[in-house]
């Protein structure tokens, strides 16, 4: 991979655990153990090794996988434990050769997708009641510790070798860059001092130091590890929230048609014009009703509408940032019945407390946080015989422009275009933020917020929908083609860097949390340090690293 090209391959994040290549997984009742064990040989690209435990996107797409897996298919844990499937080493962090070969876009990539998959088994424990727990056992270094970061709870092994590092600075000239900065000062709240000295420092802190500057929790002799992990892992267990009971639900491989124009899933079309760089993205709404109850659930298992929904859209929004760089504008529509979208909402709503519902919830939050991130101008048009309601209403409000058609349409015999709120657009799907969607938009008029909730279940048309701020524009038949035209041209004759930035300042208002910060801070500055020579040039340090020779450093501040 050169730093001037996009991927050499089609990279796709679909997998299961027959084709695992770099994790071993075991399950004993309520406890599973998911064990780092990399197969150096097996990277995702050409021209490195991923020795010493180090990992690329194909590592991290396993274990995104593994997390969603834990969630459906084995409601019986309560407790995982990550640790080291080698002898020495627990991870050494992201492959150096990777980084230092790939292209810009793909590094930002990367960094992105790992932090959501952080972000992902982090909040397993609140959202699932399956708290992780890390057991370190070898040099955790770099983004080896920010695996461990991520966990509810970490256990080092005092055996005077066993250390955690973020050594990015003085080795590498980038960042400890997917959230190792923020969780270590924002989430462990070590002192800023300490903190400063712990990422200045190549070799990190061992056993009772990194205990006492809040970088682990426990440390345990080497005689007494493995029992103290296992007890840690119980511990978690007894006290989660999880109430699951019976079996989980198989999540069959999510089935995709590629053509040269596009992607065809069950629910989900995507539609690309390279040409105009733009891509339109089709949700489909229900055909039937929604379960009769939760055994029906989970009788339906992976074929549930919305859990179909989320993990094909889920699937189509990584496929368009891995491998369609160009592609800057996706304009979103959908086809179906409002109120049979809602219902399906108000199912799983009204069922939360059931394990499957939670799940399904859960990762429609997830895939809707995904999109909020995504580097893309993102549009809706909300066409006649449109179904934005509920959960789906959450994709309008994702985007950055929206468009509803007024009115009728001459030859259009489609049902009026209309938006459906429901209690799912107050509350179950906020952004990183900590913020709805609704409160994001209004967040310098709140009150409208408690009017718009007044109207839950009401098919909104689209002279109120404008008139209420819920889209920008609501065009009739005469000005309808030219004002979406117009707009996708606009957009499409602006610097993508500058959209960017734009569009990442403009999505996230108020106040900001730890998942907020990480991200903002990643495109604030890791994002510019990997495109710096520091870096990533000739005689920079990541090109240099394992030669013997440090990098030469432009050493201007700038």
């Amino acid at each position: 991979m050169a730093d001037t090209e996009g991927p050499t391959r089609v990279i796709d994040v679909r997998t299961d655990p027959s084709r695992y290549r770099h994790w071993r997984v075991g399950y004993d009742g309520p406890v599973a153990t998911v064990a780092m064990d990399v197969d150096e040989d097996a990277g995702l690209f050409e021209g490195y090794q991923l020795k010493l435990n180090s990992y690329d996107l194909g590592v991290d797409i396993e274990l995104a996988d593994i997390d969603r897996r834990m969630r459906f298919e084995h409601p019986e844990v309560k407790a995982v434990v990550l640790r080291s499937g080698k002898e020495r080493v627990f991870c050494a962090g992201a492959n150096i050769r990777m980084l230092a070969g790939a292209a810009h876009a793909h590094k930002v990539n990367f960094c992105k997708f790992t932090n959501e998959t952080r972000n992902a088994y982090e909040a397993a424990g609140a959202e699932s009641g399956q708290h992780w727990i890390c057991a370190v056992k070898g040099a955790c270094a770099g983004g080896g510790y920010e695996l461990a970061l991520a966990c509810d709870w970490i256990v080092l092994v005092d055996d005077g070798s066993t250390s955690v590092s973020l050594p990015e600075v003085p080795l590498l000239a980038v960042l400890p860059g997917t959230g190792g900065l923020t969780r270590v000062i924002d989430k462990r709240k070590v002192r800023r001092d300490l903190a400063d000295l712990f990422c200045s420092t190549e070799e990190g802190a061992k056993g009772r130091r990194a205990k006492d500057w809040r970088l682990v929790d426990e440390v345990v002799a080497n005689s007494r590890f493995e029992e103290a992990v296992a007890a840690r892992a119980r511990d978690f267990a007894a006290r989660s929230t999880r109430g699951a009971d019976g079996p989980g639900i198989a999540l069959a491989p999510i089935a995709r048609t590629e053509s040269a124009g596009g992607l065809a899933y069950s629910l989900v079309e995507v539609a690309i014009d390279r040409a105009a760089r733009r891509a339109t993205i089709t949700l489909s709404g229900p055909d039937g009703p929604p379960p009769a109850g939760v055994a029906s659930l989970v009788a339906e298992g992976a074929q549930n509408y919305l859990l179909r929904l989320a993990r094909e859209l889920d699937d189509a929004i990584m496929h368009l940032r891995l491998n369609e760089e160009p592609i800057g504008l996706w304009i979103f529509k959908s086809r179906g019945d409002p109120d049979a979208a809602a219902a399906h909402g108000r199912f799983l709503a009204d069922n939360s407390g059931h394990w499957l519902a939670n799940e399904i919830l859960g990762l429609w939050k997830r895939t809707m946080k995904r999109l909020d991130v995504t580097s893309r101008t993102l549009c809706a048009a909300v066409e006649r015989g449109s179904c934005f309601a509920g959960p789906l209403a959450e994709v309008v409000f994702a985007c950055d422009r929206s468009f509803m058609m007024n009115g009728d349409f001459e030859g259009d015999d489609r049902p009026e275009a209309a938006l459906v709120l429901t209690d799912a657009n107050f509350g179950p799907f906020p952004m990183g933020n900590g913020l709805t969607r609704l409160q994001a938009r209004f967040y310098g008029a709140p009150e409208t917020v408690e009017t718009l909730a007044e109207r839950k279940g009401e098919r909104i048309a689209a002279d109120e929908a404008e008139a209420l701020g819920l889209v920008t524009a609501a065009p009739d038949e005469i000005d309808w083609d030219d004002a979406l035209r117009l707009f996708l041209e606009e957009r499409a004759s602006y610097s993508p860097d500058a959209l960017t930035g734009m569009e990442a300042n403009l999505r996230f208002v108020g106040p900001e949390t730890m998942e907020s910060r990480i991200f903002g801070r990643l495109t604030a500055w890791q994002n510019w340090i990997f495109q710096r020579p520091n870096a990533v040039g000739e005689a920079g340090a990541l090109r240099r690293y394992g030669t013997g020779r440090r990098g030469e450093y432009d050493l201007r501040r700038v």
